[in-house]
């Protein structure tokens, strides 16, 4: 997927990237958060497959597993991004507040 040229997404991958681009800072979502939030509720695996496909020019780093997990293949990376956005993670999860 292009940084800046979304011509060819499709409505679903505008939808969710339109969501993402409204995470700020430190916010977190899960996929089915992202999916529901995009009007595509259930599609939670379409979301994991559009940021595995994606750039790195959306913040894949601010979605997580339902149950707080983070991505097992970039554990390492998605936890220092989240630290340097004030988001405590421990042991592979992401410790959320309520």
């Amino acid at each position: 997927m292009a940084p800046h040229d979304r011509s060819s997404w499709t409505d679903f991958e505008l939808a969710v990237g339109e969501v993402l681009d409204g995470l700020g800072t430190g916010d977190l979502l899960t996929y089915g958060e992202v999916a529901a939030e995009a009007g595509y509720p259930g599609a939670a695996r379409a979301v994991g497959s559009m940021l595995a496909k994606s750039d790195g020019t959306l913040p894949w780093w601010r979605v997580i597993a339902a149950s707080g997990k983070l991505l097992a293949s970039h554990e390492a990376v998605q936890a220092q991004l989240l630290a340097g956005e004030g988001v405590t993670t421990c042991n592979g999860r992401v410790a959320r507040n309520g």
